[in-house]
C-alpha cells in the first residue's frame, strides 16, 4: 500500500492492467507517457521526448500546496542519483502562484521545473491530486503512478515519500537502520517499550526475551493489511502454545478508537496494538514506507526474516513456514506444486546460503535490465529471471518480484533438489551456467574461475560480515569492470590489421578512439601514466605502450587501437596462424553484456558517468564492421568470422 490512503491515479492504473504481448517483438499495450514541451523555471528547454532512453520520473505539483512542496523535497532527495540509475526527474507545476513556485524552486533543488498553468498536462494523464507522480520506463511507457501525498502529522513525511519513490525506482535505501535490519545480517531486534491504544499498560520487548516474537506495522484501512492480520491469526492458532511467537501491532495512523474500531469489525482483535506517535519503533525498524510490515523475532530477539507488503497468492505459505521455524519446529514443504516458488521460499530453510546470494550479481540480475531499459527485451530477460518461458516462471505480463534475478531456482532446478532430483549431475553446474553464459553474452566465461564468485561454499565466510560491510562489498561488486580480453599475445599495433582490413582500419581512424592520446596533450597529461591506461594500446602489456612513453616513440600505439577492442594480434597477424581463436570478435556479440565489460573497464562511473546506458548508441556511432559468412574452410555456416570487426 502506498503511504498516502488515497486512490491510485485511474488513468496510470488501467495502464497497469493492460496486458504485455510477449513474442520476438513484443507489442506494448501499456500507454505511452504522453508528449510534452516546455520551459523549465530557469529557462532552458524541456522536451519529454528528448529524455527517451533513460527512466522518467514525473511529479505533478500544484504551486503553493504544503503536499507539493514536501513531493519536491523528497525527489530532490533522490536527483544525485539520477546517473548511476539511469533516471530522470521533472516536476510539471500548475496553478498561478508565483510565492509557491518560489517555494517549490527552493523545495526541489536539482529538480527541473516546468509550468503547465491549467494542469492540461496532468489532466491528459489522470491526475488530479495537488501531489502526485507517474514513472515512465526507458521506452516511455507508463509503469507506475499515484498520488503521493505524504501524511502530514509523519514524523518524516518528506523521509517517507523519497523511501516510496526509492522503491519505485529500485534503489537501494542508503539509511543505517535500513542497513542493519536486514535479515541476513541478524542482528539484534531493537528494544522498544510502547503503550497499548487500549489503555490497558505498556509493552516491552524485553519482557518477551526468550520466546519468538512477530511485529507487524499495520494500517487499520489497509485491506492488505487485514489479510495479513487474518492470516496470522489462522495460522498462529495451530502452533502449540507453549512455542506460538507472540504477535504485536503497532499501528501507523489514526485515532485509538478507530483502530480498534476497525480490528473489531474485521474480527482482527486478537492481539496486542501499539501507539507509535513519535515513530521511533517505526525509524528503528526501518518501516517507514508502505504497509503491511512483517518482522519474525527469534528466541534470542534478533531478526529472523523480514517481508513488506502482502500477496494472498503466495504470502500466507511462506508465512505459514516462517512461523513454524519461529516456533522451533519443522517447517512445511509448501514449495509451489507446479511453478516456480521464488528464493524466500528456499531462504526459510537455507539461510546461509541465501545470504551468500545476496550478495553476488545474480540476485541483481532483473534491476540491472531495468535500470538499462532492457526489462521488455525477450532476448534479455530470460536469462535475468526465474522460468522465463516455463508453466508457473517469470511472465513480463505479470512480472513476479519474487521471480526477478537469478535465483535459487536457475540452478538447482524448479524446487530445487525437493522436485526437481537430478537437474545437476554430480555438483557439476556447468550445463546450467552456460545456457546463460555462452559466447555471445558472456565474455571470457570459464566455469572453474567463475564458480567461487557465486559458490555458496566459496563465500560462506562473507556471513560474518557487518551490515556496512556487506553494503560496501555489494557497491564494490557492481563497480567492478574486470579485464577479460585475450593475453597470451604480444600487441603488434593497428598497422598490423589494416592489410586485411583496410574498411575496418579507415573507419577506425576517423574515431576519437584513434586520437585518444592526443586529447591529453592538450590538458599537458600525454605522459601521465595514470591516464595513458586507457589512452593507448597495451598499455604496460608485451609490445604494447610503455608506461610514460611518448606518441612519437609509438605512433600505432598511441590511441584506442583495434587491440584494445579485440584483444593483442601477435598470433593472429602470423602468416600461418590459424585465424580463429587467435582475435576477439565483436560483431556477433551482445552489445550491453560483452561490448560494456570491453568498454567498461574505461568508460566506468568515475570517467564517463551513464556510459553503461549508452553503450548500445556509442557502439552504433562507431561500429566499422560486421559479421562475415562462413567460408568453405568448414566454418559452421552463418558463424562469423573471428577477425569481424566493429
Amino acid at each position: 500500500m502506498q503511504p498516502s490512503p488515497r486512490a491510485l491515479v485511474a488513468a496510470v492504473a488501467a495502464a497497469l492492467l493492460a496486458a504485455l504481448v510477449v513474442g520476438a517483438a513484443p507489442a506494448r499495450q501499456e500507454r505511452p507517457l504522453p508528449a510534452f514541451q516546455g520551459t523549465t523555471f530557469d529557462g532552458q528547454p524541456f522536451s519529454v521526448g528528448a529524455l527517451l532512453g533513460r527512466r522518467l520520473l514525473v511529479l505533478f505539483l500544484r504551486a503553493g500546496d504544503a503536499d507539493a512542496e514536501r513531493l519536491a523535497r523528497a525527489a530532490a532527495l533522490l536527483a544525485a542519483q539520477r546517473g548511476a540509475y539511469n533516471f530522470e526527474i521533472v516536476g510539471i507545476v500548475s496553478g498561478v502562484d508565483a510565492a509557491g513556485e518560489a517555494s517549490l524552486a527552493g523545495s526541489g533543488a536539482d529538480v527541473p521545473l516546468v509550468r503547465d498553468p491549467a494542469g492540461a498536462y496532468g489532466g491528459r494523464i489522470g491526475v488530479r491530486s495537488p501531489a502526485a507522480a507517474v514513472l515512465a520506463d526507458a521506452e516511455g511507457y507508463l509503469v507506475r503512478g499515484s498520488d503521493l501525498a505524504g501524511p502530514s502529522d509523519a514524523k518524516d513525511p518528506v523521509g517517507l515519500l523519497a523511501g516510496e519513490l526509492r522503491s519505485w525506482l529500485r534503489i537501494p535505501d542508503p539509511t543505517a537502520a535500513a542497513a542493519a535490519l536486514e535479515p541476513s545480517s541478524r542482528p539484534a531486534a531493537p528494544d522498544f517499550r510502547a503503550e497499548r491504544l487500549d489503555g490497558s499498560g505498556a509493552v516491552e520487548l524485553a519482557s518477551l526475551r526468550g520466546r519468538p516474537a512477530v511485529l507487524i506495522f499495520f494500517l487499520h484501512t489497509c485491506p492488505h493489511c487485514h489479510h495479513a492480520l487474518a492470516a496470522l491469526k489462522e495460522q498462529l492458532a495451530a502452533l502449540p502454545e507453549d512455542a506460538r511467537p507472540t504477535l504485536l501491532g503497532v499501528s501507523v495512523a489514526g485515532r485509538a478508537d478507530e483502530v480498534q474500531e476497525s480490528l473489531e469489525q474485521e474480527g482482527l482483535d486478537f492481539f496486542p496494538v501499539l501507539g507509535d506517535a513519535g515513530e521511533t519503533i517505526r525509524t528503528a525498524y526501518a518501516a517507514t514506507s508502505g504497509v503491511p510490515v512483517l518482522i519474525g523475532i527469534d528466541r534470542e530477539h534478533r531478526v529472523a526474516w523480514r517481508t513488506a507488503g502482502w500477496r494472498d497468492e503466495r504470502d500466507p505459505a511462506l508465512l505459514r513456514m516462517r512461523l513454524a521455524l519461529l516456533a522451533g519446529q519443522t517447517p512445511p514443504m509448501l514449495l509451489h506444486t507446479t511453478g516456480y516458488s521464488g528464493e524466500e521460499f528456499c531462504a526459510t530453510c537455507h539461510p546461509g546460503q541465501h545470504d551468500t546470494w545476496l550478495l553476488t550479481a545474480h540476485s541483481e540480475a532483473y534491476d540491472t535490465l531495468v535500470r538499462h531499459g532492457a526489462d521488455r527485451d525477450t532476448e534479455c530477460v530470460g536469462c535475468h529471471v526465474v522460468g522465463f518461458g516455463k508453466a508457473g516462471g517469470f511472465d513480463p505480463a505479470k512480472p513476479a518480484r519474487e521471480l526477478e534475478g537469478v535465483g535459487c531456482e536457475i540452478c538447482h532446478g524448479r524446487g530445487g533438489p525437493h522436485l526437481s532430483p537430478g537437474f545437476v549431475q554430480g555438483g557439476n553446474y556447468e550445463p546450467v551456467c552456460v545456457t546463460c553464459h555462452d559466447p555471445k553474452h558472456s565474455l571470457g566465461f570459464e566455469y572453474a574461475a567463475f564458480l567461487p564468485r557465486v559458490s555458496h561454499a566459496a563465500n560462506a565466510q562473507l556471513a560474518s560480515l557487518s551490515a556496512a560491510e556487506r553494503q560496501k562489498l555489494l557497491a564494490e561488486r557492481r563497480a567492478r569492470r574486470e579485464a577479460l580480453l585475450p593475453t597470451n599475445a604480444a600487441f603488434v599495433g593497428s598497422a598490423g590489421c589494416r592489410e586485411c582490413h583496410a574498411a575496418e582500419h579507415a573507419s577506425w581512424s576517423a574515431q576519437p578512439h584513434a586520437r585518444a592520446l592526443a586529447t591529453l596533450a592538450a590538458k599537458e597529461r600525454a605522459a601521465d601514466a595514470e591516464c595513458q591506461r586507457c589512452h593507448t594500446t597495451g598499455f604496460g602489456k608485451p609490445g604494447g605502450f610503455p608506461a610514460g612513453g611518448a606518441q612519437a616513440s609509438h605512433p600505432d600505439l598511441a590511441g584506442v587501437g583495434c587491440e584494445s577492442c579485440h584483444g593483442p594480434g601477435g598470433e593472429h597477424v602470423k602468416p600461418d596462424a590459424a585465424k580463429r581463436g587467435t582475435i576477439l570478435a565483436l560483431a556477433d556479440k551482445c552489445d550491453s553484456c560483452v561490448i560494456l565489460q570491453i568498454c567498461g573497464s574505461c568508460h566506468d562511473d568515475a570517467n564517463d558517468p551513464g556510459f553503461e546506458y549508452e553503450v548500445k548508441a556509442k557502439i552504433e556511432a562507431q561500429r566499422h564492421g560486421r559479421a562475415a559468412p562462413a567460408t568453405a574452410t568448414g566454418a559452421r555456416a552463418g558463424a562469423p568470422e573471428e577477425g569481424g570487426g566493429r
